[in-house]
């Protein structure tokens, strides 16, 4: 059975990848899944597969696992690390532990670094291993931090990360590498935006493997280690404890301007998701900007309390279920509704946010602070010189008081968020990035912090 069968399941916006193998039975293993299954199910349905097993690599905190949604609606068995402690049930597996899966093989290996009770699952068809879903270890072109479960044993857990990876590296050369975690993942800062690698590929072009030595492999990997998403800080207790069972899709009840603004009398916040250029033109006061796209998830966590009741805003052609999943795979559960027919229902007061090209802003703002929310990373590859780096995500704490700013990170929609939450008194947005700003202003981009 070495022709194995396998699709990839990737959630761009949170850059991982999720697996279903084809056990050529009907049946197949699902690897970890986020609790947004609609991909996982519409590729079962189409292939005629019904999920008998599902596996977590390891406790998550960037997304809420769907292991148990698969394993109350289609009897799957949970298999998981017998040393993460979950309060649901699951097979507990420990280092070497194997599961005939009618043809196919399954090992555990203990692969500790990411989390402490990180498992790699090796498949394996006989005695030949086919590949190795490797979770938060070993990733295309790099290796996932180590520094969530607690930034004072960061270097710790590099170590531990270090020798997982040479156990994995002691596998052929041929053996695929089925990382969870890829490319625009805050887990982890990937040169390649390939999902899928080998053993013989990492050897020779992972950068952290060219290390001369364990030291240099911690000196690399720690050194790369930027902000994540507030979120990431409960979500693994979550799914220790099994994300609570969805009674069906999540819904978003229309609601009339009159019980919005109770709501929001009430302390719910206003998010609206429609497109920068429409929340700069006109907006309900106190809004916060989240444009719609695959990124909404991660920016929801990062700067939404998540038991702060939401209702939306959205354009009619945006779809509802959208908005609603990628807030549940975050473990975000308290939006209560969307205003009724969007911003055209609205009759109250409006605010708007001017929205400039490069050659406007610096004809209107001159002398204006610019505030550059990108990532840090970022920033340091390339920004205008008078710029000053806030991350959104830490605007709310970082952000000095300014009379005139004009906000910038990459194309507009970071930095519409953040200039819907800016201590301001006039803001501003730029649509476009550094490079555009630097083209108006007659400068060249600035590397380093």
């Amino acid at each position: 059975m070495s022709d194995i069968h396998l699709e990839v399941i990737p959630d761009p916006g949170l850059g991982n990848a999720s697996y279903i193998v084809d056990l050529g039975d009907g049946g197949a293993l699902v690897v970890d899944p986020s609790r947004d299954l609609r991909a996982h199910r519409a590729r079962l349905e189409r292939s005629g597969l019904r999920p008998r097993w599902t596996a977590e690599t390891h406790l998550h905190a960037d997304f809420t696992s769907g292991t148990r949604e698969f394993a109350h609606s289609d009897g799957a068995e949970i298999l998981a690390s017998a040393a993460g402690g979950r309060s649901f049930r699951h097979r507990g597996l420990a280092d070497g532990d194997e599961l005939d899966l009618g043809g196919l093989t399954l090992r555990a290996l203990g692969t500790p670094g990411h989390t402490d009770e990180h498992l790699s699952y090796l498949l394996l068809d006989g005695a030949k291993p086919l590949g190795v879903f490797t979770g938060g270890s070993l990733l295309v072109s790099s290796a996932a931090r180590t520094d969530l479960v607690d930034p004072s044993r960061t270097e710790e857990l590099a170590r531990a990360q270090y020798r997982s990876l040479q156990r994995l590296l002691d596998l052929p050369d041929e053996v695929a590498v089925w990382p969870t975690h890829g490319a625009g993942s805050f887990c982890s800062a990937p040169a390649s935006s390939r999902r899928v690698s080998t053993i013989g590929t990492e050897k020779a072009a992972n950068p952290l493997l060219q290390a001369s030595g364990e030291d240099e492999f911690v000196r690399l990997l720690t050194a790369g280690l930027g902000s994540y998403p507030a979120y990431f800080d409960r979500l693994p207790e979550v799914n220790r404890l099994g994300p609570p069972l969805l009674p069906g899709a999540p819904t978003m009840p229309a609601l009339a301007e009159d019980d919005v603004r109770r709501r929001l009398s009430s302390g719910a916040l206003l998010i609206d998701v429609r497109p920068v250029g429409a929340f700069a033109r006109s907006h309900v006061p106190g809004a916060v900007s989240i444009a719609l796209r695959d990124q909404f998830a991660s920016w929801l966590g990062w700067v939404v309390d998540p038991d702060r009741p939401v209702v939306v805003v959205r354009d009619a052609d945006q779809d509802p279920a959208e908005i609603l999943w990628q807030a549940v795979k975050i473990g975000h559960n308290s939006i209560v509704g969307e205003l009724a027919d969007g911003m055209s229902a609205w009759t109250g007061p409006t605010s708007s946010i001017p929205l400039y090209t490069a050659a406007e802003a610096v004809r209107a703002m001159p002398n204006a602070a610019v505030w550059d929310v990108r990532q840090r990373s970022e920033f340091a590859a390339g920004h205008v010189p008078r710029a000053v780096s806030i991350e959104l995500g830490s605007l709310a704490a970082e952000a000095p008081r300014s009379d005139e700013v004009l906000v910038m990170c990459g194309h507009g929609e970071r930095a519409m968020t953040a200039a819907s939450l800016a201590p301001a008194s006039s803001v501003a947005v730029l649509a476009g990035g550094p490079a555009d700003l630097a083209a108006a202003t007659g400068t060249s981009l600035v590397e380093g912090s």
